[in-house]
C-alpha cells in the first residue's frame, strides 16, 4: 500500500501525464552543485554538501514511491581525493553518519543498499557503517539504492579487465557481454535516465560503460534544491524521448 507521501508524488506524476507504466527502471544521478550553492548563500562548502544529504533523502523516497526500480547516485568520485583535506575528511564523516543514522529507515522502507567502488581505499569506520547498511537492507525488495563512493567509471573498467585476466580467460573470448558481468553490480541493469545538476554539460567519469545508452537530463537547478517537481520533469522529459540505441526510430 502505498503511504501518503508516495499517494501524493503519483498523484502529482498522474496530474503531469507521465505514464506510470513506462517509468525509466534505473535512474542515475550526478548530484552536483552543493559547494556553488552554499557559496552563494555564504556559506561553508560542508554546509552545501549537508543540505546535498538532506535532498538526496526526498529523492531516494520519492524513487522508491514512484516505483523506480533502481537508483544510482554520485557521492564521491576516485578524482574527489584531490579537494582540499577539510573538505574530504568532511564528506567521508558526513556520508558515514547518514548511513547510520538512515538504516533502520532505509530497511523500513524496503531499500536495499549497494556501494559501487573501492570501498577498500575509504576510512575503516566508513567501510564498517556501509557495510552495515548492505547486510542490514540486503533482505529488502523494493527500491535497490547504490550508492557511488570512491568510484570511478575507468576504475571500474581497469577492476573488471583485471579480473578477467586473473580468471584466465583468453583475450578471443573478451566480449562486451563479459565485461558487464565483471563490472561492481552485473545484475543492476543498465540506467535508462542519467540526471545531472547544476548545469554542467559531462559525464564526469560515472556509469561510462553502464551509461553508453542513458538518455541525459541536465538541469541548472543545483543540488540541494532539487526537489519533488525537478525529478518529475526528468521523468517526464525522458518520456518525450524516443529510445533508438543506434537504430532507426520506428517508422
Amino acid at each position: 500500500m502505498a503511504t501518503s507521501s508516495g499517494s501524493k508524488i503519483l498523484r502529482e506524476a498522474t496530474s503531469r501525464g507521465i505514464d506510470l507504466s513506462h517509468l525509466p527502471a534505473h535512474i542515475a544521478v550526478i548530484m552536483d552543485g552543493n559547494g556553488r550553492w552554499a557559496n552563494k548563500k555564504g556559506l561553508g562548502r560542508l554546509l552545501g554538501h549537508r543540505e546535498g544529504y538532506n535532498t538526496l533523502k526526498g529523492v531516494v523516497r520519492d524513487c522508491g514511491d514512484l516505483g523506480v526500480r533502481y537508483l544510482t547516485v554520485y557521492a564521491f568520485s576516485a578524482e574527489n581525493w584531490r579537494r582540499p583535506e577539510e573538505e574530504v575528511s568532511g564528506l567521508m564523516k558526513l556520508i558515514e553518519g547518514a548511513m547510520i543514522e538512515q538504516i533502520s529507515q532505509l530497511a523500513a522502507s524496503n531499500v536495499r543498499v549497494q556501494i559501487a567502488g573501492r570501498m577498500n581505499e575509504l576510512p575503516p569506520s566508513l567501510r564498517d557503517a556501509l557495510n552495515k547498511g548492505i547486510q542490514d537492507t540486503s533482505g529488502c525488495t523494493g527500491l535497490t539504492f547504490t550508492l557511488a563512493i570512491n568510484y570511478g567509471g575507468r576504475a571500474e573498467i581497469v577492476d573488471a579487465v583485471k579480473a578477467i585476466i586473473e580468471s584466465g580467460i583468453p583475450a578471443h573470448d573478451i566480449i562486451e557481454e563479459l565485461i558487464s558481468k565483471h563490472l561492481y553490480h552485473p545484475q543492476t541493469p543498465e540506467p535508462d535516465l542519467m540526471i545531472r545538476t547544476a548545469g554542467e554539460m559531462r559525464w564526469s567519469n560515472f556509469l561510462i560503460w553502464q551509461a553508453a545508452y542513458a538518455e541525459l537530463v541536465v538541469t541548472d537547478v543545483s543540488w540541494p534544491d532539487f526537489d519533488t517537481s525537478q525529478l518529475l520533469n526528468a521523468v517526464a522529459e525522458y518520456q518525450r524521448r524516443t529510445r533508438k540505441f543506434g537504430a532507426l526510430a520506428p517508422s
